[in-house]
C-alpha cells in the first residue's frame, strides 16, 4: 500500500533589506591622462610617432655607412626635397604623373563598373567577368608596357593602357564579390520595392556592397599609383620628358642620389596622403557613418 505524501516544507527567508543612499555624496572621478596615455589614445599620433621612428633609424643607419652614393642621409634627402620644390622640378614631375594617373585610374574605374553592373544583371555577363579576371589578373602590368609602346607610341596612351590594366580587375573583383555577399534579405527587399537593373545595383547593391568597393578602390589605386612610377622609368626615359619616374632615372643617371631619395620620399608622401586623408575621408562619411565598421 502506497504511504501517503508529507506535505512540502519550505525554509525561512530572511527579510529583504531596502536602504536608501543619498546620491549627492557619490560623484565621478575624473583623471587626466598622461602624455603617454594622450599619445597612445590617438591614431594620428601614434602614426607620426613611427614615421619619426623611422626617420630617425634611416638617419643613423646612413651616418653609419657614411656613403651619399649608397644611402644618403634622411636629412640630406629632405634638403633636396626642398630644393627640389623651390626650382619647380618636383611639383612638375608630380603634376605630370598625376595627371595620368587619374585618366588611367578614371578609365580603369568606369569600364571596371561596367562589368561588374553586367555581371551582377545577366548570367552571361557573371561568366565574362570571371573568365577575363581570371586571364588578366595574373598578368603584370608593366609586362604590357612593350606592347603599349609598339600600340600606342611614345603618347601617354601607353601609360594609360597599363593603368587601366592595372585598375580594372581588382576594382572588379572586389565590387562584384561585394555585390555577390549581399544578404538575401536586402536583395528581396528591393525586388518588392521593384528595382530592376542599373536602378536594383545603385539602390541596394553599392550601398551594402561599399565596404568591398572601396577596399577595391584602394587596392587599385595602389597597383596605379607603382605602375606608373615603374613605368615612367622606361617611358620617361625614352620619351625625354615624364612624371617622377622620369625624374627618379634622370637623376639617378647623374649620381645624384639624394634627389633620388627625395623623389621616393614624394612618391611616399603622395601614397599617405592619398590613404589617409582621401580614402580615410570616404570611410567616415560612409562605411563608419552607416555602422558598417567600428575602428
Amino acid at each position: 500500500m502506497r504511504a501517503p505524501e508529507r506535505p512540502a516544507t519550505y525554509a525561512e527567508r530572511p527579510e529583504r533589506l531596502a536602504t536608501t543612499i543619498d546620491a549627492s555624496k557619490f560623484a565621478i572621478a575624473v583623471k587626466p591622462l598622461s602624455a603617454w596615455e594622450t599619445i597612445a589614445n590617438n591614431g594620428a599620433l601614434r602614426k607620426l610617432a613611427i614615421l619619426v621612428v623611422l626617420a630617425l633609424i634611416w638617419e643613423l643607419y646612413a651616418r653609419r655607412v657614411n656613403n651619399q652614393l649608397l644611402v644618403p642621409t634622411f636629412s640630406a634627402t629632405v634638403r633636396a626635397f626642398v630644393a627640389a620644390v623651390i626650382t619647380g622640378e618636383l611639383p612638375i614631375a608630380v603634376w605630370h604623373s598625376i595627371k595620368v594617373l587619374l585618366v588611367g585610374y578614371g578609365c580603369g574605374v568606369l569600364i571596371a563598373a561596367v562589368l561588374t553592373a553586367l555581371a551582377t544583371t545577366t548570367r552571361i555577363g557573371s561568366d565574362l567577368l570571371e573568365t577575363l579576371t581570371a586571364m588578366f589578373n595574373p598578368l603584370p602590368a608593366i609586362a604590357l608596357l612593350p606592347l603599349a609602346l609598339i600600340w600606342f607610341g611614345l603618347t601617354p596612351l601607353s601609360l594609360s593602357f597599363v593603368l587601366i590594366h592595372s585598375v580594372l580587375w581588382p576594382v572588379a573583383l572586389n565590387t562584384h564579390s561585394g555585390f555577390v555577399s549581399v544578404s538575401p534579405t536586402l536583395r528581396m527587399v528591393g525586388k518588392n520595392y521593384g528595382l530592376r537593373g542599373l536602378r536594383y545595383v545603385a539602390k541596394i547593391l553599392i550601398p551594402a556592397a561599399f565596404p568591398s568597393i572601396l577596399t577595391g578602390l584602394k587596392i587599385g589605386w595602389a597597383f596605379a599609383w607603382r605602375t606608373l612610377i615603374a613605368a615612367e622609368l622606361v617611358f620617361g626615359v625614352q620619351s625625354g620628358t615624364g612624371g617622377l619616374g622620369w625624374f627618379i632615372m634622370n637623376n639617378k643617371n647623374i649620381l645624384d642620389i639624394p634627389n633620388v631619395f627625395a623623389a621616393l620620399f614624394t612618391v611616399i608622401i603622395i601614397g599617405l596622403l592619398v590613404e589617409n586623408v582621401v580614402f580615410r575621408t570616404i570611410e567616415t562619411r560612409t562605411i563608419r557613418r552607416w555602422g558598417m565598421a567600428t575602428s
